[in-house]
């Protein structure tokens, strides 16, 4: 499965709304569900976008060159079980300042963990599911004519 990168501001939004969070010591993941953008066809992929915050390394060479590794230990995942390195979702991945630190090896056995725990964790939302307002979505909050 291709990686891909996460665009644009409404779909962090939407990640960081909908999605289900993953923590370990080098990265905190944060993942929903493969949804092709509106007009597109289904082509399964990971869209994964890497966020390194000024808090967490405040010099831009560190942050670069973490996300650098990030990028190509996601890239070079070995083959799952399943025959594909990455699940079809979407996803936000924060690294620590460990992972700028850690062993190359390392970081990719602890992605490899991380990406095979997504498929489950991953929440479908399906159309008429009641949501957390407890009105069924796709209908209007104030109710019908």
């Amino acid at each position: 499965m291709a990686l891909r990168s996460l665009k644009g501001e409404k779909e962090f939004r939407r990640v960081r709304r909908l999605g289900t969070g993953l923590r370990h010591p080098l990265f905190s993941l944060k993942v929903t569900d493969y949804r092709p953008r509106h007009g597109h066809p289904w082509r399964p992929a990971a869209h994964i976008g890497i966020v390194v915050p000024k808090k967490v390394l405040p010099h831009a060479v560190d942050r670069n060159r973490v996300r650098r590794r990030v990028r190509e230990a996601l890239r070079t995942l070995p083959q799952s079980s399943h025959g594909q390195p990455l699940p079809a979702c979407r996803g936000i991945l924060f690294p620590t300042e460990a992972a700028l630190h850690a062993p190359f090896g390392e970081l990719q056995q602890a992605l490899a963990a991380a990406m095979a725990q997504v498929p489950a964790r991953v929440k479908v939302r399906r159309q008429g599911k009641k949501s957390a307002t407890g009105h069924a979505s796709g209908s209007p909050a104030g109710g019908s004519k």
